[in-house]
């Protein structure tokens, strides 16, 4: 790599010769102007506006514009005879933990590299302090005929240098927040998580630019002749919240299906909008739900009465239907065998006075088979009531 900068770490006594070279590349297309009628060139030409002469690099110096718009000029040796410690010199200041830098003050990336053999040792000593220490070096440096602000750190065996802007140079964050006062429920913040885990993390080195490849692809096949199709757009996201929740739960199925998962619902129940009293969202399934279990209760309550109905009609008196039903339905499953035994017991009954009445038909005049009617219907009442307290208790 070829470096942009040479000088010297200062750290304290020590010097460490070093090359500074990028970290970073721009893999940005660019693209020249032409004449569209016949592809040619445009060129821009540096005209001074008095004389309207083309001027060549020699011709052309520095000037400050003030705020009358007088032009004051600013030779290279006026620059030079600036004091300026750090013109080749990289001055460690102080050394800092790495969470104290606002990653706002981040500019680009340089690689120090140590410059012949004698700069290895110190340049080792520096890498392994500054490992061992798990902190980074604020530094100064000139570059491009301005100081800089700088920042050390270690990234495998080399030290990087990432440029910073100064404090001054980093605008208020206050009028950027929002000015309506929100409040955010815990429903919200549970879904969020639970789209944050969806998502989890990314290897760095996968990610591309789409945009870049596609301009590339474009430009290939251009050259060999060929007419690229024009592909549809993509269908716009974003635009304006109508349900934050329902917004939040269909991420999560999105992110879910993207990878493969399950995309039934998440968040451990907490999507179903209903929390604070809020309604639910238009994208759940719990209005689904709801109608299913009022449609099934009707459906229990005929199944009940057509059993009960198919039982009375199973009975040899249909007059004791309505008896029969309550002494089912409260009957504990233990008492089956008591309620088979009433049953039977009122069929037997049943049958006795049958053949009773049958008998005074025959003898009317007869006294003893009245009598024998009569205390036969008591003894089957007396057999009824007995049957019915022990159902019903």
């Amino acid at each position: 790599m070829r470096s942009i900068w040479n000088g010297a770490i200062s750290f304290g006594l020590v010097s460490i010769p070093i090359k500074l070279v990028n970290a970073t590349e721009n893999h940005s297309i660019s693209f020249r102007q032409i004449h569209t009628e016949d592809g040619g060139r445009v060129r821009y030409r540096k005209v001074c506006e008095l004389d309207g002469e083309e001027l060549s690099t020699d011709e052309i110096g520095k000037a400050y514009e003030d705020a009358d718009g007088s032009m004051i000029p600013i030779t290279d040796a006026d620059l030079a005879s600036l004091p300026l410690p750090t013109a080749k010199t990289i001055e460690i200041v102080a050394f800092v933990p790495a969470d104290s830098i606002d990653p706002l003050q981040m500019d680009a990336a340089y690689y120090l590299s140590a410059n012949g053999v004698p700069a290895a040792k110190p340049y080792t000593l520096l890498r392994e302090a500054l490992k061992r220490s798990r902190k980074v070096a604020i530094a100064k440096f000139a570059l491009r005929g301005r100081e800089r602000l700088g920042m050390l750190r270690v990234v495998d065996d080399v030290i990087a240098m990432h440029g910073l802007l100064w404090p001054d140079e980093i605008r208020a964050s206050e009028d950027a927040a929002p000015e309506a006062d929100v409040s955010v429920r815990e429903a919200e913040l549970d879904l969020a998580d639970a789209l944050m885990d969806t998502l989890g993390e990314v290897d760095m080195s996968t990610l591309h630019d789409d945009y870049r490849a596609a301009v590339e692809e474009l430009i290939a096949a251009k050259a060999d002749g060929a007419v690229p199709t024009a592909e549809p757009a993509p269908a716009a996201k974003g635009g304006k919240v109508i349900d934050l929740m329902a917004a939040l739960e269909n991420s999560v199925k999105a992110a879910k299906a993207a990878r493969g998962e399950d995309g039934g619902e998440s968040g451990d129940g907490q999507g179903d909008g209903e929390a604070d009293g809020d309604e639910v969202a238009e994208v759940t399934e719990l209005s689904s739900r709801k109608a299913t279990s009022r449609k099934t209760a009707p459906a229990k309550k005929t199944t009940s009465r057509t059993t009960a109905k198919k039982s009375s009609e199973s009975k040899p008196a249909p007059a004791k239907s309505t008896q029969s039903k309550t002494s089912q339905t409260k009957t504990a499953p233990g008492r089956a065998t008591q309620t088979k035994t009433s049953q039977g017991r009122k069929s037997t009954a049943g049958k006795a006075t049958t053949a009773a009445k049958k008998s005074a038909a025959a003898n009317p005049k007869s006294t003893g088979a009245k009598k024998s009617t009569s205390t036969t219907a008591k003894k089957t009442a007396a057999k009824k009531t007995t049957p019915r307290k022990r159902a019903s208790a």
